[in-house]
């Protein structure tokens, strides 16, 4: 019988109900015929082959259920990140208005936060910017389009074997 988990610590059922583990009676290879032999083991490893299936999509799914709940701590913790950075800020202005006025000091933090917001913008707009069509893909589906609709026609296969005058 399988044991609970799996040495990696994944959580495996002890049981797959679906595919018959039950050892089989014992008979002497004399009593078979060698079709009967061959039917056999043609089984038996069918049901190895599916009970190895079993076993390995019974693992990725623990394994996927854990990457998901990580994923989900990591992303709780980015938004609470993200709410603290409020304090940080007023934190900063408080400190400034240590040296000035208190009015000017908030408006010296918001200026910067506004800044740093325009230079992280302006360096996305030059990523997405540079963002192309995908010309391989594109020219692969338009040849297979071609191909597909003059199907069964030797001489537009002759066409497209011959170098074409887009690729000199």
């Amino acid at each position: 019988m399988a044991s609970p988990t799996s040495p990696s610590g994944a959580d495996v059922p002890p049981v797959l109900p679906s595919i018959p583990l039950a050892p089989e009676p014992l008979r002497r290879a004399d009593d078979k015929s060698i079709g009967a032999l061959v039917t056999d083991v043609t089984t038996q490893l069918s049901n190895l082959v599916r009970a190895e299936v079993e076993l390995a999509k019974a693992e990725v799914t623990a394994e996927v259920r854990k990457g998901v709940t990580g994923s989900v701590f990591f992303t709780v913790a980015a938004v609470i990140g993200l709410f603290s950075l409020f304090f940080l800020f007023f934190t900063f202005a408080e400190l400034l208005s240590v040296w000035l006025v208190r009015w000017a000091a908030f408006a010296i933090v918001f200026g910067v936060m506004l800044l740093a917001a325009g230079l992280f913008g302006l360096l996305g707009y030059q990523k997405v910017r540079k963002i192309r069509k995908p010309e391989r893909t594109i020219e692969s589906l338009r040849e297979s389009a071609h191909v597909l609709q003059h199907r069964g026609r030797p001489e537009v296969q002759v066409e497209l074997d011959a170098p074409s005058a887009s690729a000199r």
